[in-house]
């Protein structure tokens, strides 16, 4: 057995399943474990953002991490935006990246660079093996690092010599210690907090947006009448009719300062204090209001669920029934595209326990008002910001729940990003079915000229942010990827086709024309 085929049984043997890969030379002998060693499923990916985006959307899901395997330190490179989403969202992945043999390192070869550097940034745990008997021994500490509470972006770098040399034991890697419980005091002091007659809310992020702690979530504004909201962006939240609505808070500072304003009290369970996108002129980091306290429940690493119940025991709410959104399918509008008329048409059509993963920015806006009431399912937001994310979360997603329907809804300027993400879906037969929001432009960044105040929109600036010269053809894209697409351009459309590839198998794109010129 050599250091490679030692990883892959420690993986393996620690259940983590599954190894989203983009391979090169060095790595070749990690490619070759992973065919000749079972209990591995290896998924590739055309690009490295669309195999660390994966092993993002694979976290949310499944609770448990993936592997990624991506060649020397620029292959890590290209992976590292979906990375900074990772790290935000808080998902554990175990990231394999090859290396020169250790006795090439020195000869400054064309691909050698300081991997640790690269990988440092956007992991929290990052460590070289230097012998091939010690590879196994350093996976299985990846392994726990990426388990820590509330999931940690783990890099190996593993260097091709400690790859085909003898390798050692595998191992079974240590129970994660269990998440710290809250504290009696902080239950007596938010309770205190929640039950004063001044306005207060809950703000929920992390594991409090599972349906669990939002019924406990519930009871509490029942006993308290306290709002509850979540985050602008969340890693994953479970909604729909039959649960707790939890509104989040709009991108918008202008917007988020006037649904805060007369809070006196925000309570933050697995949560951050609540803070624009981005600094504006003459407008507030943070979207509360001045005289407005703020405490904490739970911090995400901690045993939010936990918390929660034993907030809704010292009130004396257990016996209490939240209010649960009701299943209210609006009727579907026709007519031109308009975001209300999406919006509603996505409230009637999303399948019950479907994944949804958001990257729609400005066509979205809407979305989350209409589609509290859908059938039930998982949302996805993307934590970090950095765009290119739906199309490979929406893969890892759909490899993480194979029984479930993914929707991918993205914008085109986003989705250029990581468009290999398609041929993967393809290549793995996966349920997910793309939505296009064709706006022919990077829309949000033109509303942000006038947001920051910056002077001129003139001709120069605007074809900074337009994708129409030429424009972008996402049915051809799709279809030579070999998924199977269609293009709408009004309401009518949009919904026949929506329903009639959610009753189909495998990977479909809809591209949603926002314009008429294209």
């Amino acid at each position: 057995m050599n250091g490679a085929e030692s990883l892959v049984l420690t993986l393996a043997e620690n259940a983590v399943e599954v190894c989203f890969t983009n391979p090169g030379t060095s790595e070749m002998h990690f490619v070759s474990a992973l065919d000749k060693v079972p209990g591995v499923r290896c998924v590739l990916g055309l690009f490295e953002g669309v195999v660390t985006g994966a092993a993002d959307g694979y976290y949310r899901i499944a609770d448990k991490p993936a592997s990624t395997l991506l060649h020397l330190g620029p292959g890590l490179g290209n992976g590292l935006a979906n990375l900074h989403n990772a790290k935000k969202a808080n998902s554990g992945i175990v990231n394999i990246v090859g290396e020169h043999a250790l006795h090439h390192i020195e000869c400054d070869a064309p691909l050698t660079s300081d991997i640790e550097g690269v990988a440092r940034p956007m992991s929290h745990w990052v460590k070289t093996t230097k012998h091939s008997m010690e590879v196994s021994k350093d996976g299985a500490l990846a392994i726990e690092q990426a388990l820590q509470a509330p999931g940690q972006v783990a890099t190996l770098i593993l260097p091709a010599d400690t790859a085909w040399g003898p390798g050692g034991e595998v191992v079974r890697v240590k129970k994660a210690p269990p998440r710290p419980q809250v504290s009696q005091a902080s239950i007596e002091r938010i309770a205190q907090v929640l039950t004063s007659p001044h306005p207060k809310a809950l703000l929920l992020g992390g594991l409090a947006l599972r349906a669990e702690s939002l019924f406990l979530a519930g009871q509490i504004a029942a006993k308290t009448g306290c709002v509850i909201h979540s985050e602008y962006n969340n890693a994953r939240i479970q909604r729909g009719a039959g649960r707790v609505k939890a509104k989040s808070i709009p991108f918008s500072v202008n917007a988020a300062l006037e649904m805060l304003k007369d809070f006196k009290h925000i309570v933050l369970v697995g949560a951050k204090k609540p803070v624009a996108f981005f600094g504006y002129p003459n407008k507030p980091s943070y979207l509360f209001s001045q005289d407005c306290a703020i405490d904490e429940l739970a911090a995400l690493g901690e045993d939010i669920h936990l918390g929660l119940q034993m907030l809704v025991d010292h009130l004396g709410a257990s016996q209490l029934r939240p209010i649960l959104a009701s299943l209210d399918q609006p009727v579907c509008p026709e007519g031109p595209f308009d975001q209300t008329g999406i919006a509603k048409i996505l409230a009637a059509l999303i399948p019950e326990n479907a994944i949804v993963v958001d990257e729609s920015i400005t066509t979205g806006r809407d979305f989350d008002t209409f589609t509290m009431t859908a059938q039930p399912h998982d949302w996805l937001n993307l934590m970090g910001g950095s765009i290119g994310f739906a199309l490979p979360a929406a893969v890892g997603a759909a490899i993480a729940a194979p029984d479930r329907t993914v929707l991918a809804l993205e914008g085109d300027g986003s989705a250029m990003y990581t468009l290999q993400a398609l041929w993967t879906m393809a290549r793995e037969n996966l349920n997910v079915k793309v939505i296009i929001f064709a706006n022919q432009s990077y829309e949000i960044l033109k509303g942000e000229l006038i947001n920051v105040g910056a002077t001129g929109s003139g001709e120069k600036a605007l074809s900074m942010l337009n994708l129409n010269s030429p424009a972008l053809d996402w049915v051809g894209l799709a279809k030579s990827q070999g998924v199977e697409a269609f293009k709408v351009r009004d309401l009518k459309e949009f919904f026949t086709t929506l329903t009639t590839i959610l009753s189909m198998k495998g990977p479909q794109l809809i591209e949603v024309v926002m314009h008429k010129s294209v």
